[in-house]
């Protein structure tokens, strides 16, 4: 994990991974040269090596550098021509965003699996809320190591977290911590981590802002917290004053906004070569189920229709659906519904993709619970509630989806029935 537990360079050890983080329930993750990290991921011989991404024509610009081009001075948004001036032994590569956009969705399921308050900013960064999580999973900061031990333990990628009481001093700590590491801003201590940072620290303060405020002395953020509004209105205009104000003392009242919760929550898998073998069908729609409902109790979410989808090797696709009585979020009731659709289905060709959904979403909150397959009151929905918390500390691959069915289930649904 290289640097998890020590700070950026000329860093201060009351801003350590140690330090309190009470009332620090806001996290920024930021992954660490995302698209370079990615293609470095899959060409291994490149480790070490600087490495750039971005447009290789003569108009192009560069998207992602590693920290091994950064050295020689390259940075995003600099012209590829620039890059290759001061960089010439680089391997220069174009962009393939739909191996980013996989590798962002991996990496943001991950976040989900430990607090449905994820607010994406872009691909390779996210705010989190875990003020809810902390009964399973610890301190913040206890959380942040986690997600760091585990994006780089499933993923091979690295990222840095900002622990802190708000949107805008977690970003700043996340900036702070690069690359691969982890700060905490106490509470108590806002004002001596923010205070001593340049102007451009500040959201909102671009090239021609900082050099209005410094032309009026207004350096750090501590001479524009202290500065009078007056001044700062001459600067940078009414509202900016006001904005950059607040944000000089800390105050940031923001929360995390989650994305909108989907109408519906599945997963499916492609094979890597079609699959006929029933016993391989249902491993893999266990595997799904196990997926969908992790993520529906992440969500805070319910469902009520289960639904199949099927597709073959020309790429016909075909879906089966069922309604349940009472709405569930457990793998346990959507894999037995799956299973019972596939074979009712019955399919006499092989298949190249099976996937599960849940759809008829509610929040769980509000919604009644059911028993599920025979299961005793209590049981199955907390079993699967504490396989998630072990998944998410540990890894979904340490918690098998078969550990959902006892022996005897296995065997009863060993092949598929007509309903």
């Amino acid at each position: 994990m290289g640097r998890s537990q020590s700070l950026p360079r000329g860093g201060d050890p009351r801003f350590g991974p140690d330090a309190d983080d009470t009332g620090c329930t806001i996290l920024h993750v930021d992954m660490d040269a995302f698209y370079a990290s990615v293609e470095v991921r899959r060409r291994p011989e490149l480790r070490g090596r600087p490495v750039v991404v971005g447009g290789v024509g003569p108009r192009g610009v560069v998207s992602s550098a590693s920290y091994e081009a950064r050295r020689y001075g390259v940075r995003s948004a600099m012209p590829t021509a620039r890059a290759r001036a001061l960089c010439p032994g680089a391997v220069y590569l174009p962009p393939d965003f739909s191996a980013y956009t996989e590798a962002s969705r991996a990496v943001m399921r991950i976040f989900r699996d430990v607090t449905p308050l994820v607010e994406p900013l872009s691909l390779d960064e996210a705010f989190l809320d875990v003020a809810g999580a902390r009964r399973l999973f610890g301190r913040p900061a206890d959380i942040a190591a986690l997600i760091r031990r585990r994006v780089a333990g499933e993923q091979q990628l690295t990222c840095s977290v900002g622990v802190g009481p708000s949107k805008f001093v977690a970003k700043l700590g996340s900036t702070r911590a690069k690359p691969d590491g982890l700060l905490v801003v106490p509470a108590a201590r806002v004002l001596d981590f923010l205070h001593p940072l340049p102007v451009s620290a500040l959201w909102g303060v671009g090239e021609r802002s900082a050099d209005a405020l410094r032309r009026l002395g207004l350096r750090t953020v501590r001479d524009l917290a202290e500065a009078p509004t007056g001044l700062l209105r001459r600067a940078v205009g009414e509202a900016s004053a006001a904005h950059l104000h607040e944000l000089a003392w800390g105050r940031d009242p923001r929360g995390v906004t989650p994305e909108q919760v989907e109408k519906s929550i599945g997963a499916e898998v492609t094979f890597d070569t079609d699959v006929s073998d029933p016993d391989e069908i249902r491993r893999s729609l266990l595997a799904l189920a196990d997926k969908a409902g992790a993520r529906l109790r992440a969500a805070g979410q319910m469902g009520r229709t289960v639904s199949l989808k099927v597709r073959f090797a020309d790429f016909r696709t075909i879906s089966r659906s069922r309604t349940l009585a009472v709405p569930t979020d457990t793998a346990r009731e959507m894999f037995g519904t799956a299973w019972a659709l596939w074979g009712a289905l019955a399919p006499g060709e092989p298949v190249r993709l099976v996937g599960v959904r849940m759809e008829g979403l509610a929040p769980a909150g509000e919604t009644p619970q059911q028993l599920t397959l025979g299961a005793p009151e209590r049981g199955w929905r907390e079993a699967e509630a504490a396989a998630d918390a072990a998944a998410a500390r540990f890894g979904r691959s340490v918690i098998g989806p078969a550990s959902l069915l006892g022996r005897r289930d296995t065997r009863q649904v060993e092949k598929p029935t007509r309903p």
